[in-house]
């Protein structure tokens, strides 16, 4: 498994689970089979409502914790909450996360990103992140925090490929994780003819050579799916590599399209919703 190596030394799978969208029963059975299948990050988080399941999911694979790159964010109605990485964990049954974000710039955000750096000093996060701050908003974290964060999470894929934003977190040497990383499953983005050409050359599919693209770009990437031939088809990314030239190539789609806008609105319902963790 390729692996990234973060600015604190740590070093994370280059790919790995996703969770969201999932429910506890998919999360569940999602984890458990894909770590079985070899892969080692798994990614999660309090506003996805199945933490509980995810932890099922690691200890009925068999494989063990300290083998398992384990990440998780805390939501903002939790960024007050002394307790939160303490509830976090357990809801998860582990005594630390591999990576903890703060999931959204929302509500009192400094004071969740304060929680993180705790947690990292009292050895229950072994990384930290931040997970959708881009523009002020990573700019007005970067005056306050005192432990640089190790990643972020955005959206990335070969149609916008956070131009500026590498450029911003190059000096501190903070690594991307890409959600959407096929572009929403957007039809347009899997029949770009470079990739089906590049699917015959390899013997991989479209999605497959994006998913390969993400990683040779330094990005950590964490496709998410219910169904376990999707799951192995995911892993299947690293017996290959792209040119580069080829990447070159790829570079060209970048129209700066993003598929998710968030709104100033959405950011105050985040601050206000309390997820529902009894059905995780």
């Amino acid at each position: 498994m390729d692996q990234i190596t973060l600015n604190n030394d740590v070093k994370c799978p280059a790919v790995g689970i996703g969770t969201y969208m999932l429910s506890p029963e998919d999360a569940e059975n999602s984890v458990r089979e894909a770590l079985k299948m070899g892969y080692s990050l798994v990614d999660t988080a309090n506003a996805y409502v199945n933490e509980r399941a995810v932890g099922r999911g690691i200890r009925q694979s068999g494989v063990k914790r300290g083998d398992v790159f384990l990440s998780t964010k805390l939501w903002p109605s939790e960024y007050e909450n002394a307790s939160a990485v303490d509830e976090t964990l357990e809801r998860l049954g582990t005594d630390y996360a591999d990576l903890l974000y703060i999931h959204q710039p929302a509500g009192n955000w400094l004071s969740g990103y304060r929680l993180l750096e705790k947690a990292y000093r009292e050895g229950k996060a072994r990384s930290i992140g931040i997970s959708n701050f881009e523009g002020k908003y990573i700019e007005a974290l970067a005056k306050e925090w005192e432990i640089v964060p190790q990643f972020i999470q955005v959206e990335a894929h070969p149609y916008f490929t956070q131009k500026e934003l590498r450029t911003f977190l190059e000096p501190y040497g903070i690594k991307i994780m890409s959600w959407y990383p096929l572009g929403h499953g957007d039809s347009a983005l899997l029949s770009e003819e470079i990739f089906a050409d590049l699917g015959r050359k390899y013997s991989r599919t479209p999605a497959q050579v994006i998913l390969r693209w993400h990683t040779q770009m330094g990005f950590a990437v964490i496709p998410g799916s219910r169904n376990t031939e999707h799951i192995r088809d995911n892993l299947d990314i690293l017996g290959f590599e792209l040119t580069g030239d080829e990447m070159a190539e790829i570079a060209k789609l970048d129209r700066g399209a993003r598929y998710y806008h968030r709104t100033d609105e959405q950011l105050e319902h985040f601050a206000l919703w309390q997820p529902s963790y009894e059905k995780a």
